[in-house]
């Protein structure tokens, strides 16, 4: 039998967090010429660390099969364009960032965050390993180097003087299947008195609203602030602030510098958010090994609801192709005899299938033709962005539905 082993302390892996069964590549959409070819499925098992805590899955596809030809354009949404645009105004004030400061951020995607800093006149770099999706931020003039981060590409922008006040990487975190290598790329890159900002999604908020769909393959690590702390520290980097924000169903925003930068002081809120994992067990087994049961009771729930509008035979659209949703439908076994179709702003996957279950997707402009009953919002955490956007499905009775963290139909 294979020996599993954590990707940051080398422990062996032996306790289940959740087995969500064989799924395909989350963001592997097919053309219509492939959903008639053999699929690729892969184990969808979570394992949780007991030296270290650290929720994690096994590498099966490599980053570079992932993220070098990639699905996702942040600047889709208008809520994650509202988010960057509030992140540089409030590092600006914050950090006092100017002309002669030097950004620099991690998987900058199309250039959604930097572009709010080019129109402060601040210096940027964008670090992407997609070039299809880096290619679009060039476009809007963002200086953009085509890498996967770490300590290589790290010492190699050192050697070109690009060392950074502010190393920034959203929801990059969990897609980085080396942790230690990218860790010590941070502490390479940043300057004396640099900051660094990372976003991810918090465990603890995936465990507690039953986030199960915010588990895929690209996602190699899922991060309580425990665990973080303990990771940054041990590449003698301190974590000396963070926030909690609402983005991607409930994430961390955290604050690092040089352990050796004593001029920036620990806020309270570090000792806040240590004293809330605390209290809800982060540290302790139970909260880990109960997680399966409560999803296996959820999706019963979810299939038993969906068969009972199919029996009634109302019809039922999509919204959205998110990851997420790919992780939802495949787990519930829920295909196109259920859904009919889902919609997608992002016209690069608009003609599409999804990956496993061959739902089509389609312009959002469908809804109106087709007029279904119900609409499953896949992409729940825009969950106010998206009823707002097609609102109209209530003219003729529709009504939306939400399944995290539990099933819910909005009238």
């Amino acid at each position: 039998m294979k020996t599993r082993h954590c990707r940051y302390c080398e422990a062996e892996l032996t306790q289940n967090f959740i087995d969500l069964g064989m799924s395909p590549l989350s963001n592997s959409y097919l053309n219509a010429e492939q959903i008639n070819k053999k699929e690729s499925f892969y184990p969808l098992h979570v394992f949780v660390c007991n030296n270290c805590l650290l929720v994690q899955l096994e590498e099966f596809e490599s980053p570079q099969s992932i993220f070098t030809n990639y699905a996702y354009f942040s600047s889709y949404s208008k809520t994650w364009l509202e988010h960057a645009q509030e992140y540089v105004n409030m590092m600006i004030t914050r950090f006092g960032f100017d002309e002669k400061s030097q950004v620099i951020e991690i998987a900058s995607n199309d250039g959604y965050l930097l572009q709010y800093f080019k129109e402060k006149k601040i210096p940027i770099l964008g670090i992407e390993p997609a070039v299809n999706v880096g290619e679009v931020a060039e476009k809007k003039g963002i200086p953009t180097i085509f890498k996967f981060f770490g300590t290589e590409t790290a010492k190699e922008l050192v050697k070109l003087d690009k060392k950074a006040d502010l190393l920034l990487g959203n929801n990059v975190l969990a897609h980085v299947p080396n942790l230690n290598d990218f860790v010590k790329g941070l502490k390479i890159l940043l300057k004396p008195n640099g900051v660094i900002t990372m976003e991810f999604p918090h465990l603890l908020q995936l465990i507690q609203q039953k986030q199960f769909d915010t588990i895929y393959h690209e996602h190699f690590s899922y991060f309580s602030f425990l665990v973080v702390q303990k990771i940054f520290s041990s590449h003698k980097l301190t974590i000396f602030d963070v926030d909690e924000i609402s983005t991607h169903g409930g994430s961390l925003r955290i604050y690092a510098k040089h352990e050796e930068n004593q001029e920036i002081k620990i806020s309270e809120n570090v000792l806040k958010l240590n004293k809330k994992e605390y209290e809800f067990g982060i540290d302790k087994m139970d909260i880990y090994s109960n997680f399966q049961k409560i999803v296996e009771l959820l999706k019963q729930q979810i299939c038993e609801f969906f068969i009972g509008i199919k029996n009634e035979n109302k019809t039922i659209v999509g919204y959205g192709a998110p990851a997420k949703g790919n992780t939802l439908l495949n787990y519930c076994n829920i295909g196109n005899e259920v859904i009919n179709y889902t919609v997608d702003k992002n016209p690069h996957k608009q003609g599409l299938f999804l990956p496993g279950t061959h739902i089509p997707v389609e312009s959002p402009e469908k809804i109106r033709v087709t007029k279904p009953d119900y609409v499953l919002i896949l992409q729940w955490n825009l969950k106010e962005e998206i009823i707002q956007q097609i609102n109209f499905v209530r003219e003729w009775g529709g009504k939306f539905i939400t399944v995290i963290p539990e099933v819910k139909i909005h009238l």
